[in-house]
C-alpha cells in the first residue's frame, strides 16, 4: 500500500533522513519510534511534501507521490496529523473539521466522524482553542479523516496528553483501523501506546533504521533501550 524507497531529506546541506526504505501493508499500523532529534518529524514532513526530498521515492497504492505538492498528496490519499496538532484556535470544532474537506467532493462532515469522536459533536460549536490537549488531538485526527485517506500519518499524537486520554486515543485508532481498514503510520516515544496499536515497530536513529520487529516478537526492553540512550 505505502512504500518509501531510498528516501533522503534534510535542511540545506544538512542530511537528516539517510536513505530510508519503509514498506507498510494495507490496513497495517506501523510505529516509527526514536528519541527526539532522530528524524521522525523530518521523515513525516518529507512524506507529505512539506520538506522536499533530496532522493528516493514515496509510493502510495502504486502512485509515485515524490514530485507532488502537499495538496495533491492529500488528494491521492495521504493524510497528516502534525506534531502539536496545528488546529485553528479561532475556528469552531465543526469549522476545523470542515477544512479537511477541500480535496473531496462533499462539503458535509460525515456522521461517522462524530460517531468516532462523540465529544467533538458535543463541542462542535466551541472554538478549537478552548479544547483540552486531548480533545484537540481528536479534532486533528477527525480533520485528517474527512479527506478519506488511504494512509494516515500521525506525528507524536500523545505529546502533552494525560495518560487516561492516551488510552482513549489508542482505542480510537484501533477502531479507525478496524472500521475504515486504512494504513496508519505513527511516530511515537511512548512504548505502551505503540504496543496497544501497532502491528509492527521500527526504530530510527540519526535518520536511519536501526531496529525493526513485529509486535508479537517485540522485546520491549530492547526498544526501551533505544529510546533512553
Amino acid at each position: 500500500m505505502f512504500q518509501v524507497t531510498g528516501l533522503r531529506s534534510g535542511y540545506g546541506e544538512i542530511g537528516v533522513i539517510k536513505g530510508l526504505d519503509i514498506s507498510v501493508g494495507d490496513n497495517e499500523t506501523l510505529a516509527v519510534m526514536g528519541r527526539n532529534g532522530m528524524g521522525k518529524t523530518t521523515l513525516f514532513k518529507t512524506l507529505m511534501g512539506l520538506i522536499q526530498s533530496k532522493d528516493g521515492q514515496v509510493n502510495l497504492d502504486g502512485q509515485d507521490l515524490s514530485s507532488m505538492p502537499t495538496h495533491k498528496r492529500v488528494a491521492a490519499g495521504l493524510a497528516y496529523v502534525p506534531q502539536g496538532r496545528m488546529i485553528f484556535p479561532g475556528l469552531t470544532v465543526q469549522e476545523n473539521i470542515a477544512t479537511g474537506l477541500e480535496t473531496v467532493k462533499s462539503r458535509r462532515i460525515p456522521s461517522e466522524i462524530f460517531d468516532l469522536f462523540p465529544v467533538l459533536h458535543e463541542m462542535r460549536h466551541r472554538k478549537g482553542g478552548n479544547l483540552s490537549g486531548g480533545q484537540q488531538q481528536q479534532l486533528a485526527i477527525a480533520r485528517a479523516l474527512v479527506s478519506n485517506p488511504k494512509v494516515l500519518l500521525l506525528d507524536e499524537p500523545t505529546e502533552g496528553i494525560q495518560p487516561s486520554v492516551i488510552k482513549d486515543i489508542a482505542s480510537t485508532l484501533n477502531e479507525i483501523s478496524r472500521s475504515r481498514e486504512i494504513t496508519i503510520v505513527v511516530s511515537e516515544q511512548i512504548l505502551s501506546f505503540t504496543m496497544a496499536i501497532a502491528d509492527r515497530l521500527l526504530v530510527i536513529e540519526s535518520g536511519e533504521i536501526v531496529h525493526e520487529t513485529d509486535r508479537a516478537s517485540c522485546d520491549e526492553q530492547t526498544i526501551s533501550g533505544y529510546l533512553s540512550i
